[in-house]
């Protein structure tokens, strides 16, 4: 077992060598390699037994049968050879993802000229029954997806691919090995179920936001006024001053609140770094669901206070690149 894992070892540096990490590939003669496939070796088999026996029996037929055959595949050999060289892959930037989830990989195929068929891309740990196959038409595009799941958060270099094929009689299989040079960023999985948020704090003087409460809440009361749609009222405030004789009462809007959601590491209420991380991740996520400014505080590092996609993808960043 050692001696093996040593030959691969070896084998897989001097492939390094050859096809350095690149987030783009053009398939040459030098990358791509071809080798026969078990369909492949019987078919030779069965070439060497025709011969034997067209060579006892003296058979014509049996002499043209067989060349007839070895010529059929060797032709197949240089196409599936050629059905790579020339390609061109270029590798898409890759969205972070959310350990434990998958994280997709999209690569475009580019062919000169004649169509490609049969082209099959995969992780080069993973088994061929897990490739996505294409078709590249002549001077034309494909686009291939390949997901793999990210073992812990950080930022990872992407793994190792292969694309090959087997076109067209599946007797020889050409293969070329891709090392991308781009890198996944892992957040931390979120917590599940989400925890609820922490309240917000009051700052005098804080930037102006509106009260994060649930949809049938409000921040203030007014008196009625003509054109208030009937959602706006406030049926159970008017119910009473209309029992006392007094005038409906309007949801107010447009009062505001100066208060400020900070996700702090010491309010998790639990222990150890990575379940913290995962609820502040799933808490940074609520947050963003429910369109609500807040903050990051974390040892030794804050991020303001805020909101969007942006500021979404800034504190799913520190958390997943965050160390002790």
């Amino acid at each position: 077992m050692k001696g093996t894992t040593a030959v691969r070892a070896r084998i897989d540096a001097w492939m390094q060598q050859r096809s350095p990490r690149s987030d783009s590939l053009l398939l040459t003669h030098r990358n791509v390699y071809i080798l026969p496939t078990t369909a492949g070796l019987l078919f030779c088999l069965t070439l060497v037994v025709l011969l034997v026996a067209s060579i006892n029996y003296q058979l014509n037929l049996g002499y043209l049968l067989t060349f007839l055959l070895a010529g059929s595949g060797v032709v197949s050999m240089h196409m599936t050879h050629n059905t790579l060289r020339g390609l061109t892959l270029q590798l898409r930037p890759v969205h972070p993802a959310f350990a434990g989830d998958t994280a997709v990989l999209e690569a475009v195929l580019s062919a000169g000229r004649g169509d490609r068929y049969g082209v099959a891309l995969r992780l080069q740990s993973a088994d061929a029954s897990s490739a996505s196959h294409t078709d590249v038409p002549a001077q034309g595009q494909a686009v291939l997806q390949i997901g793999f799941v990210p073992p812990a958060r950080g930022r990872h270099a992407l793994p190792t691919l292969r694309v090959q094929t087997h076109f067209p009689l599946g007797l020889f299989r050409a293969w070329a090995v891709w090392h991308p040079a781009m890198s996944v960023l892992v957040y931390p999985q979120p917590e599940r179920p989400v925890s609820a948020l922490p309240a917000a704090r009051g700052v005098p003087g804080g930037p102006l936001r509106s009260r994060t409460a649930g949809a049938d809440e409000f921040d203030g009361v007014r008196p009625y006024r003509r054109g208030d749609a009937p959602k706006a009222i406030a049926w159970k405030q008017a119910a009473k001053t209309l029992a006392s004789g007094g005038d409906l009462i309007s949801r107010d809007h447009s009062a505001h609140t100066r208060e400020q959601l900070w996700l702090s590491w010491h309010d998790c209420g639990i222990s150890g770094a990575e379940a913290r991380l995962a609820r502040l991740t799933a808490w940074i996520v609520e947050a963003d669901r429910r369109d609500v400014a807040w903050g990051l505080s974390l040892p030794a590092e804050e991020l303001p206070m805020g909101q969007g996609d942006q500021h979404r993808q800034r504190g799913l960043e520190r958390l997943a690149l965050w160390s002790a």
